[in-house]
């Protein structure tokens, strides 16, 4: 029969498993290895070659408070560049809920202050308050405002102290958050800068036909220009053949000049505003047109960026959870070790109480056999008193008898040999059951006196 017994097995059928992800450890060990053989500093690979459970404690700690920091930095970043940071952190319930309410509040109050608003505007209303109300609810939406604004620096306030003692874990998480939403956020900066770049597209064909059409009449300016200094100047030979300065053609000739001259200067000042035009419109051509260039330059630098942290948070998070699932199972390691120290210092201990107890009971042992003959040799001087009272009592008892017969002429001796058999045999009643006493008619002064024959100490004793 094969042994199913394995104490190293690990059962995957007890374990759920996280994802249908297959990690190569094979290959991230080698890749590990490559990475620890390419390290410049030899302090940091005899750093690595010499780690123990208890320098991995101190490299996890560091770990959490780097991480801490950088957190806490990129938080007060989201405040500088105008994030909103209830979308850039991970808030829990309670951090939330403040927000919420907050928001339901000032929702409320803009509900309320545009109802006022909408009241139409007439005696009656006005003399039931109409005017009153919106002001109070204005003042209510103020004050919302304060407080949803406020709402948001008490909930990073406790964000950040919640944070503060928070495992390398949740650390992590945090991290992992705010990657995925700078990817939402890079995605929509994309679509922004999309959106500009085609409003440029739109105003470098609107600048180029605006150019065109400055040009064109440019030279439409030009050609009137040309014609009218034409004229001015037969005008103005005209005007030196009349011989007469009072006459009225002279004067209709200066003022024909006149005219002309106007005209002249109106038709140049529009070339040059036609040619400033152009100008103005060929340059914002170049600058839309390099607005664009380094707006695309910028998309494509963003979306790069995007993809990479995308596809770099998505297999980050991987990568946390196997540092995660290494540090607790570095601390089930310690764990398992101490459970093991304080067993094997328990057996140690248990073995020394048994062990002492069992030197006790031979102690006990040994005491007990010793003190036997103490404890004889007591008895026997015990037994010796007890003799010697009976003796004692015996010779008092002759004296009592002898007494008792030298003075009334009785023989005790059959008195207390009787009441030594009742005490005997209280069952019996009757003392002449025994053949060899005589009984009471029998008595009387004239029997031998008692002696010390030994009877009575056979009956003492019996």
């Amino acid at each position: 029969m094969a042994d199913d017994f394995d104490l190293l097995e690990t059962s995957g059928a007890e374990q759920k498993q996280k994802s249908n992800d297959k990690v190569d450890w094979g290959k991230a060990i080698d890749q590990m290895k490559s990475k620890l053989a390419q390290e410049d500093s030899p302090e940091v690979r005899q750093k690595i070659l010499n780690a123990t459970l208890d320098n991995v404690v101190d490299m996890a700690e560091k770990d959490r408070t780097s991480l801490l920091d950088a957190i806490k930095d990129l938080t007060d970043y989201q405040d500088e560049v105008g994030i909103i940071f209830e979308r850039f952190s991970t808030l829990n319930d309670e951090e939330q809920r403040v927000i919420d309410d907050a928001q339901k509040e000032l929702d409320k109050a803009k509900v309320e202050y545009q109802a006022a608003l909408d009241k139409p505007d007439t005696w009656w209303n006005n003399l039931w308050g109409r005017k009153s109300r919106i002001k109070r609810e204005k003042e209510e939406l103020g004050q919302a405002e304060k407080d949803r604004k406020f709402a948001d620096s008490k909930a990073k306030e406790m964000f950040q102290k919640r944070i503060e003692s928070s495992d390398t874990e949740t650390l992590l998480k945090e991290l992992s958050f705010k990657s995925q939403a700078a990817v939402k956020r890079l995605k929509d900066r994309e679509v922004e800068i999309k959106e500009v770049e085609d409003r440029l597209q739109d105003a470098i064909v609107e600048a180029s036909k605006n150019h065109t059409k400055a040009l064109e009449k440019k030279e439409e300016t030009e050609t009137e220009l040309e014609k009218q200094k034409a004229l001015l100047s037969q005008a103005r030979q005209e005007i030196e053949e009349i011989v007469d300065k009072q006459s009225p053609e002279y004067s209709e000739a200066l003022a024909k000049i006149t005219k002309l001259e106007q005209k002249v200067e109106e038709l140049d000042g529009l070339r040059t505003a036609y040619i400033t035009l152009a100008a103005s419109k060929d340059s914002f051509v170049h600058k839309h047109n390099l607005t664009i260039k380094v707006l695309t330059s910028l998309r494509s630098n963003l979306q790069t960026h995007r993809a990479k942290l995308k596809s770099d948070t998505e297999e980050r998070i991987r990568y946390y959870d196997g540092y995660v699932v290494a540090l607790k199972a570095r601390t089930d390691q310690e764990f398992a070790a101490i459970l093991e120290h304080l067993g094997v210092k328990t057996d140690e201990k248990i073995g020394e109480t048994l062990a002492a107890m069992y030197t006790a009971s031979s102690k006990a042992r040994q005491d007990m056999m010793e003190n036997i003959p103490v404890h004889e040799k007591v008895m026997k001087g015990i037994y010796s008193s007890y003799a010697e009272s009976l003796q004692e009592i015996r010779e008092k008892d002759v004296e009592i008898r002898k007494n008792f017969a030298d003075r009334y002429g009785i023989d005790m001796k059959e008195l207390f040999e009787e009441y030594y058999r009742n005490n005997e045999n209280p069952s019996t009643g009757d003392a002449g059951g025994n053949d060899n006493t005589p009984t009471g008619n029998e008595g009387g002064g004239g029997n031998s006196a008692p002696s010390n024959d030994g009877g009575g100490s056979d009956d003492l004793l019996g």
